[in-house]
């Protein structure tokens, strides 16, 4: 019998409309909307169901919203299917924050505390720096050695063989697209406020850090897979902070944490939370896995259909 892993959405994953039906469905679920908007002080929930689009992709903003529609999502689930139970956690980027969460590693309260911080200190390195990231997709490891070195830039998203995005400052994600079309690959420049997971994140890295010092983190209550290595995480919370602090500067491992989990015996992933990246980005690593995701009242039909 193989084994059922949680993974949660990261940001660009939101829209308007996102967590609504489980709110109306659920005086729970939409106490957490509620909770979080008195948290953050503003209106969190009127942001997610109803949008502008342009406020709900602030990285302030956004952050706090996917990770509250995640939670969401897997309380919606968990009380569709009280028996499934999950092996192993993991989440991209600010996913990995919801996995963590839904590990028990910290509370609801500080995650959305810790989010909207992060969010805002990654917003301010962004307008510090014009930065931004370009996805490349077919490239050999060489080849990508090859366009860092040349351009600059950075490798930020490890998401598969076949897709890696690299990060830089404005020109130099723009010298990187053309040395990519110039070796006959697809490049993509993202629409993304700026170059996350990389070394111009550094000050949102050391302003984050003084933001969790206070917060108490926990044990994990089941493995949790961390980006910034590509295995699972340490079961010491300080060690765990100074993971996620890693995380913020540093490469996802996306494909290394899909394949560690595959490796241990997972066979089923279910994603939470805004759209379903994850779920085709794990295809793409393993085409035998069964994927799933729960991001609204019909895809959660689906889920428990396909877990049947």
């Amino acid at each position: 019998m193989g084994l059922n892993v949680c993974v949660f959405a990261g940001q660009g994953a939101q829209y308007p409309g996102m967590g609504k039906d489980f709110s109306e469905a659920d005086s729970e679920i939409k106490d957490l909307f509620l909770r979080a908007n008195e948290v953050l002080g503003l209106d969190l929930a009127k942001l997610c169901y109803e949008g502008p689009a342009e406020e709900l992709t602030r990285s302030d903003i956004c952050q706090p919203a996917i990770f509250v529609t995640s939670v969401a999502a897997y309380r919606a689930f968990q009380k569709k299917c009280p028996d499934v139970k999950f092996a192993m956690a993991a989440g991209l980027s600010l996913g990995e924050w919801t996995a963590l969460y839904a590990a028990g590693v910290l509370g609801f309260e500080e995650t959305v505390k810790v989010l909207r911080a992060r969010g805002t200190f990654m917003q301010e390195s962004c307008d510090a720096t014009p930065s931004g990231m370009v996805s490349v997709m077919g490239a050999t490891p060489e080849q990508l050695d090859e366009i860092c070195a040349s351009c600059g830039v950075y490798k930020s998203n490890l998401n598969s063989a076949q897709q890696v995005v690299l990060s830089g400052t404005k020109e130099n994600v723009a010298k990187a697209e053309q040395a990519a079309i110039a070796m006959k690959l697809r490049a993509i420049v993202l629409k993304v406020a700026g170059a996350f997971h990389s070394p111009i994140m550094q000050p949102a890295r050391e302003k984050l850090a003084t933001v969790i010092a206070d917060v108490a983190f926990n044990k994990p209550a089941i493995p949790v897979l961390a980006n910034a290595t590509g295995k699972l995480h340490a079961d010491d919370p300080e060690t765990i902070k100074a993971t996620m602090l890693q995380q913020v500067t540093d490469s996802v491992h996306w494909c290394d944490d899909v394949t560690e989990a595959i490796r241990a015996g997972a066979d089923t992933f279910i994603e939470f939370g805004p759209g379903k990246v994850l779920s085709g980005l794990i295809r793409r690593i393993d085409k035998g896995v069964k994927t799933l995701n729960v991001q609204d009242a019909d895809t959660l039909e689906n889920t428990v259909k396909g877990l049947e």
